[in-house]
């Protein structure tokens, strides 16, 4: 599977009713198309994948493979309690995704062969290849991702714990094994501004929250990545990806928040995050409209 690209993760879009608006998400996957992402990402966790019933979540992921329609990967959450996260798994493959991003088991945790083992039941419940999120309560070790990597059909590993000594491990261990095909990924928050480690130590790819709202920045930022620009990949740093993670630090939650919140400021009603999360204040969005404003201006 090629996933070389920026990576998009939509959010999930909730009309008046809180009901999902499968005509608004339709729509925010198109715009997103449009700047030719890498792969897309339904009901993850910009997509607010915590607060998803079984039902919606397989909703988000149908409306999204109907409108990628094998233009990129589409490549659905999954996780939580280990037989929802089965069913979610078996519903994404009836839609047409093309993989699964596991999200760690709900609340508890569990020594490394009980997570190896989640990880492999979900695989095995469908046909659908993964990728593995080492993140909360999913944290593996080297050894634990090196058993991983010995079944086919785990694809991937993303990093959101953001330990840089054990990625690098698990990055050697994975291809000490073979594994050529493993894709790995940085799933920190707001990925740009730790990315240029991540890719010092062979993690080339991430996960951008700012595509969703901002794609015309997020490009910039990737092309500058990619082409070695790092003028202009500073610029965009400091002109933009620092000023939003001040304020996203600001409260928890605010890497999903901002996200919908910059949406709605350009115009397409996503409406509001669900709790626990919460909205920004509107000194708060007034600001966010500020950091958008710059970020284009760089553009």
């Amino acid at each position: 599977m090629n996933l070389d690209g920026i990576l998009f993760f939509p959010v999930t879009p909730f009309d008046a009713a809180d009901r999902v608006d499968a005509d608004v998400l339709a729509a925010h996957i198109a715009g997103g198309l449009a700047h030719a992402p890498g792969a897309v990402f339904p009901a993850c966790g910009t997509g607010e994948f915590h607060a998803l019933s079984e039902g919606e979540a397989a909703r988000v992921v149908q409306v999204a493979t109907a409108t990628v329609a094998g233009r990129v990967p589409v490549i659905a959450g999954t996780g939580g309690p280990l037989g929802h996260a089965i069913r979610l798994a078996r519903a994404a493959a009836d839609a047409g995704a093309d993989a699964l991003l596991v999200l760690p088991p709900y609340l508890v945790g569990g020594p490394q062969a009980g997570l190896v083992a989640y990880v492999e039941a979900v695989a095995g419940a469908t046909d659908l290849p993964v990728i593995v999120y080492h993140r909360g309560t999913a944290q593996f070790s080297v050894d634990g991702i090196r058993t991983l990597a010995r079944n086919p059909k785990v694809i991937g590993f993303k990093d959101g714990v953001g330990d840089i000594g054990l990625a690098q491990q698990i990055v050697r261990a994975v291809r000490a094994e073979g594994r050529a095909d493993v894709a790995f990924f940085n799933g920190l928050l707001t990925a740009e501004l730790t990315q240029a480690a991540y890719r010092g130590i062979g993690i080339p790819l991430y996960s951008s929250a700012a595509f969703a709202m901002i794609p015309e920045v997020a490009n910039a930022y990737y092309r500058a990545y990619v082409d070695g620009d790092e003028e202009r990949r500073l610029a965009l740093l400091d002109g933009f990806y620092a000023p939003l993670v001040a304020l996203r630090d600001e409260r928890p939650g605010f890497g999903v928040s901002l996200v919908k919140a910059g949406l709605r400021l350009g115009g397409l009603s996503v409406g509001s995050v669900r709790a626990p999360l919460v909205d920004p204040s509107p000194a708060q969005e007034a600001r966010l409209a500020d950091i958008l404003a710059a970020g284009r201006a760089l553009v």
